[in-house]
């Protein structure tokens, strides 16, 4: 195998990782930023779907911050650290986190509007956004 290429491979699993982290960081800072509404545990998907009448468009900030900028965290990585074919592995981190999101939309209680603004803008519009802003250096 082609050292580009396992270094590339390398880059998007370091790329992915890193964005989990990142996503899951500004989750977690979010809940003590913004507090759930008095009563509700939004850590369980119970509780998440007990919450779903009383969450209000200021709950879904963090998630979406969470998702985008995950996804450009760990794309930027990903083509920093990539040989070539930067672009190519920008959206494999925008793609790989979509397909997340999808499936968090699928489990996870969210109203309609934040499911189609998450999937249309946080996942492949931050992923290309990293690809521009490593071009740029």
């Amino acid at each position: 195998m082609k050292k580009g290429i396992v270094r590339n491979m390398i880059a998007v699993i370091i790329g992915a990782m890193l964005g989990g982290l990142i996503n899951m960081g500004i989750i977690m800072l979010g809940s003590y930023v913004i507090p759930s509404p008095a009563g509700v545990d939004l850590t369980t998907t119970e509780g998440l779907q007990a919450a779903k009448g009383l969450l209000e468009p200021i709950h879904f900030i963090f998630p979406f911050l969470a998702h985008a900028i995950g996804t450009l965290i760990g794309a930027l990585l990903a083509v920093i650290v990539g040989k070539n074919r930067h672009l190519m592995l920008a959206m494999m981190i925008g793609f790989f986190f979509l397909i997340g999101g999808i499936s968090a939309a699928f489990m996870i209680p969210a109203p309609t509007w934040f499911v189609v603004l998450d999937l249309v803008l946080a996942y492949i519009p931050f992923a290309w956004l990293a690809y521009k802003i490593r071009k740029k250096f």
